[in-house]
């Protein structure tokens, strides 16, 4: 294991702004406290930044010796809508918002590579500081591309990170292929006649309908998908009728939900899937159906080559390098980066994942034993791939 001296000496403040920014959480598009902390400490390390894109979006430029090659590195700065009960010294203190999901911790950890970096200048060629907003389903990621961060500032690579509760904090997984399933939302709303509850025969009853539908959804998964393709649809939201109106069958149904895939060929079949089920359905029961199906992130899949390149830089710095390691079904918008140039997002550890460690849970707190970890798995990359 190799964690850099001057990262060693530089943690106590990589600790104190990381809890700062836990105590100050702000949601997605709205991390102007957070984006103007970020801008201030690149540009007194001597890195050049630019604010603006993705609205609170910050990308600092680091550009060493005459190397042409070219890469992104990236953090998320976003909180989540919700309410924190661990008491710590820093816990959140803006109600119903909280780090909850280690976005801090990324934070401080590229900040604190970066730090590094413009004041060694071991390397030749640019690498680029991502700090990407709203990352919690808010499409920080997407809305950075579409303003132009790959034309502005161009990278033949890109590397994300995220934090792992259960992988020990000198402990890394960085794995080829399938990382982050695609993170999709359908609805659906059915369309009948109401009428009385007594007098079903004068209506067309959008509930029957509705349960039929959903006790058919899993054979998209068990039946029509490929057993050895994993995917998930599953349906989250119900609304109909009134319960203060037992007697009355409604005119609609309106059902939604999620799916998710690790491959664009199982992406593309559960949107037709979901899409064939509700108008069969409808067509039974004699009812008219509105299906829409959007597409929100897609899945992460490591490129071969820039993962053989992450994990040689993690093996120089950490005592447990996983090579096989489960994807997640959760998503992350860092696939559309991963879209624009080869990609690798890895796992780092962030301790045992008890007492309300894992990831969402209103309990959560980064580990800061990791931060110097953190940091010097990208000075390493860094170092490596743009050697001088």
């Amino acid at each position: 294991m190799s964690i850099p001296a001057r990262i060693k000496d530089d943690l106590p403040f990589l600790t104190t702004l990381r809890r700062d920014l836990h105590a100050h959480p702000e949601l997605g598009f709205e991390e102007e406290r957070t984006a103007g902390i970020v801008a201030k400490l690149l540009e007194e390390a001597g890195v050049t930044v630019h604010r603006g894109l993705g609205r609170t979006g910050v990308v600092g430029t680091l550009k060493v010796g005459d190397g042409i090659r070219r890469i992104g590195l990236r953090a998320d700065m976003d909180a989540l809508a919700m309410t924190e009960t661990a008491e710590r010294p820093y816990k959140s203190n803006v109600p119903g918002k909280m780090h909850a999901c280690g976005h801090d911790g990324h934070t401080a950890m590229l900040l604190g590579a970066a730090r590094h970096l413009a004041a060694t200048r071991g390397f030749s060629g640019t690498v680029h500081f991502i700090f990407q907003p709203a990352e919690e389903g808010r499409g920080g990621a997407k809305r950075m591309v579409e303003e132009g961060l790959f034309k502005l500032f161009p990278c033949d690579a890109v590397y994300g990170l995220h934090n792992m509760p259960g992988l020990a904090v000198d402990e890394i997984a960085v794995v080829a292929g399938p990382q982050l399933a695609s993170s999709d939302s359908w609805r659906v709303t059915f369309r009948g006649v109401g009428t009385h509850g007594a007098k079903p025969h004068l209506g067309r009853d959008p509930i029957t309908a509705a349960g039929t539908f959903l006790s058919s959804l899993q054979t998209i998964v068990g039946r029509v998908v490929d057993p050895l393709q994993p995917a998930v649809v599953s349906a989250c939201f119900l609304q109909a009728g009134d319960s203060k109106a037992l007697n009355v069958i409604p005119d609609l149904v309106e059902i939604g939900g999620t799916a998710r895939a690790y491959s664009h060929e199982v992406r593309d079949q559960m949107e037709t899937e979901i899409g064939r089920l509700a108008q069969g359905t409808a067509a039974m029961y004699g009812i008219s159906v509105e299906y829409h199906f959007e597409r929100r992130i897609p899945p992460v899949i490591n490129d071969a080559d820039a993962t053989a390149r992450a994990l040689a830089a993690a093996g120089s710095v950490f005592g447990k390098v996983r090579t096989n390691f489960p994807p997640s079904t959760a998503g992350d918008d860092f696939a559309f980066f991963a879209q624009n140039a080869p990609g690798c997002y890895v796992w780092l550890g962030n301790g045992p994942a008890e007492g309300g460690a894992l990831h969402h849970n209103t309990a959560y707190d980064f580990n800061d034993e990791a931060l110097g970890y953190g940091a010097a798995y990208w000075v390493s990359l860094v170092e490596r791939e743009l050697k001088g």
